[in-house]
């Protein structure tokens, strides 16, 4: 992910066509580094193509893609009072474990005293 924001700093730059020696010293600013298999790659995969259809190809990919939800929903409350019962009840309990949090660590003596 790193060398491809490298390679479109470089685009956004206004170096159309970044060599390795242009990405690797992008690179090397933000103290990362890429291995040189993995720069030519990208730079065989990119060459000749024009860098807003790679985007917008790439868009259409990621629309595709499931983004999660379905079965990994939580059902929520649907009574009035029934979704606030627990919550309040949540709410007291955080108060005493607090309260006696505060009373353990107060020892007899205070640091800004």
């Amino acid at each position: 992910m790193k060398l491809i924001a490298a390679y479109l700093l470089a685009v956004l730059g206004g170096n159309l066509r970044p060599s390795a020696d242009d990405l690797k010293n992008i690179l090397s600013t933000v103290g990362a580094e890429a291995g040189d298999e993995r720069i030519e790659f990208l730079l065989k995969e990119v060459h000749d193509k024009d860098i807003i259809e790679l985007i917008a190809s790439g868009l259409e990919k990621l629309a595709s893609v499931p983004s999660g939800g379905g079965a990994m929903e939580v059902a929520a409350p649907t009574g009035g009072a029934g979704g606030a019962a627990p919550a309040a009840a949540e709410a007291k309990e955080e108060k005493k474990v607090e309260e006696k949090e505060e009373s353990d660590d107060d020892m007899g003596f205070s640091l800004f005293d």
